[in-house]
């Protein structure tokens, strides 16, 4: 029996009877494995097939897990050129299943976990493929948040100095023990923030290939997933992160990279190409500072993983390879400083 967390399937069938149209139990409810965060099950009931979305249960630090946002944005961008799950219904009540949860569609496509597409038997469609997430990336950074009810969803002023300020202090209060290129890279970092630009949009926070469900017979996304981190942001933010991802090499985190593997024998763009292609679908000639979001983006994700693995010390990760993630949080701030040593 896949592990639960002790959730009471009839008291959670009969909660959706009531709240969800159309919903008919009994249910029953198998845990995806991957992903480090909020815990997802699959919802069989005799009604169709769901998806179940968690916060995990133990203290949790403020503002993380906050599956109530993610049901908002999905929410708010059903209607969008964005592609995401239909969401049914947010229940806050933690007596239900002991965490805040919400409800949304199942949808069945395919995700990938190797920046390299090993999976797909053609150039042709790992350039399509390529492109298409290009595509969703301009078009979710060109939501208008104030006509899709968002204009209120993340602070004004520069993200840039907000967000670093606060995975900052999230880190020094996951920090297990002191890590010297963390520590040089917040400092380079508090050093060369970027002047605020004025650009504000919406933001997933964590823009990455195994993020994307495509269709199973073509290069369409038909759905964004893990909108956990999402905000009001800057949008180079997002596409840092996706080159950060591409950059990673194999082995390292939930998805391989793209580091020393020749993309043009695959089909898929150089980081060049692909932020021309976005600089393109925006209307924007260049991009400034490249090597501040990138290396911002390294030293985020070197930030959550320590999160991940103080989650794991104290017992409470939702996945079983918790501990293995604090070990990546030293390369990945060491990738950050090459980043800034082979930009000057």
């Amino acid at each position: 029996m896949p592990h639960t967390f002790s959730i009471d399937n009839e008291q959670l069938s009969a909660y959706l009877q009531q709240h969800v149209e159309g919903f008919i139990g009994p249910v029953t409810l198998e845990k995806f494995s991957g992903g480090q965060s909020n815990p997802t099950y699959k919802v069989t009931a005799q009604s169709g097939v769901y998806v179940l979305r968690r916060q995990p249960p133990g203290k949790l630090l403020k503002s993380a897990h906050a599956v109530d946002r993610e049901y908002r944005v999905l929410n708010a961008l059903k209607d969008s050129d964005v592609p995401v799950a239909k969401v049914y219904h947010l229940c806050e009540d933690i007596n239900i299943i002991g965490s805040m949860f919400y409800l949304m569609e199942f949808c069945d496509g395919s995700v990938y976990w190797s920046a390299s597409l090993a999976d797909i038997d053609s150039n042709e469609r790992r350039g399509a493929m390529y492109s298409e997430m290009n595509r969703v990336l301009a078009a979710l950074h060109r939501v208008d948040v104030d006509a899709v009810g968002l204009s209120d969803y993340g602070k004004a002023g520069n993200y840039f100095e907000r967000q670093l300020g606060r995975w900052v202090s999230q880190y020094n209060v996951t920090e297990l023990q002191p890590i010297p290129a963390m520590h040089q890279l917040i400092e380079w970092l508090e050093a060369n923030i970027p002047n605020d630009d004025g650009r504000v949009c919406l933001v997933h926070g964590d823009f990455r290939l195994d993020n994307m469900m495509f269709a199973k017979d073509s290069p369409h996304v038909i759905a964004v997933l893990d909108w956990e981190l999402s905000t009001l942001g800057h949008p180079f933010a997002d596409l840092a992160y996706q080159c950060m991802q591409l950059r990673m090499p194999a082995g390292m985190g939930t998805i391989d990279g793209l580091k020393d593997i020749d993309r043009a024998s695959l089909g898929i763009p150089t980081e060049d190409e692909y932020v021309a292609q976005y600089c393109q679908r925006m209307g924007i000639e260049r991009i400034d500072n490249w090597a501040f979001y990138l290396a911002f983006s390294f030293f985020r994700l070197a930030a959550i993983a320590q999160g991940v693995a103080k989650r794991a010390a104290q017992g409470n990760a939702s996945n079983e390879h918790a501990n293995k993630v604090g070990s990546f949080v030293e390369p990945l701030a060491q990738m950050a400083l090459q980043v800034i040593l082979s930009a000057k």
